[in-house]
């Protein structure tokens, strides 16, 4: 473990190893449903003919945060398994000057076959543009976190094309919690966080498994 570490740790792999963790926090902090409202970014991006090489890498296939994420694993790993590979052969590492752009090009494929199969598993939401605010009024689910005050959770809503949204969601009312799986009712909109209360009638809800 520890000549993993400082094989990590060398200046040659300082970019990879960097790539790496910051792959791990953004992942977290999504998973934990935290700080969503500064790095999650919903984009309904529809490329030209002329983006084609864009499309090939995968935006406008995947979310831009998932496709980041995925990049940032393949610059990491390729660039360590690449430098690994050299010190096996030669006895040192590679130059960062030469091995940074040369696993950012290799990055770039894997990148694109890994968008490729994520766009096969992860659920097509958005696929009709829609005002956000329109939302408001709309009932939904939380399925990340427990909402409070000042610590939003996230919350599902389909809008009325029947596509799925996740949208940062506190309640309306002080002091209340609203944890996962319970119905909410979207009741106004504050920048990119909404208030919502909970949905006592479901029945009536347009939120349906």
């Amino acid at each position: 473990m520890t000549v993993f570490l400082e094989f990590l740790g060398q200046g040659e792999n300082i970019a990879f190893s960097v790539a790496l963790a910051l792959m791990v926090l953004i992942g977290l902090v999504e998973a934990l449903g935290l700080g969503a409202a500064s790095i999650d970014v919903d984009l309904d991006l529809h490329l030209p003919d002329a983006a084609a090489p864009l499309h090939w890498l995968g935006i406008g296939r995947v979310p831009l945060l998932v496709l980041l994420i995925a990049f940032l694993a393949a610059f990491g790993l390729v660039g360590l398994a690449g430098q690994q590979l050299a010190q096996e052969l030669t006895g040192t590492l590679v130059s960062p000057w030469l091995a940074i752009p040369a696993a950012a090009a290799a990055a770039l494929p894997v990148t694109a076959a890994g968008s490729r199969l994520l766009a096969r598993v992860l659920p097509q939401d958005e696929t009709t543009a829609i005002d956000v605010a329109t939302l408001v009024g709309r009932t939904g689910q939380i399925v990340v976190g427990t909402a409070r005050r000042g610590a939003p959770a996230r919350a599902r809503v389909r809008d009325e094309h029947g596509q799925s949204h996740y949208v940062l969601v506190e309640p309306d009312n002080d002091g209340q919690a609203i944890g996962e799986g319970e119905t909410v009712l979207l009741v106004r909109r504050e920048a990119n966080l909404f208030r919502a209360i909970v949905y006592d009638s479901p029945r009536f809800s347009s939120w349906t498994e």
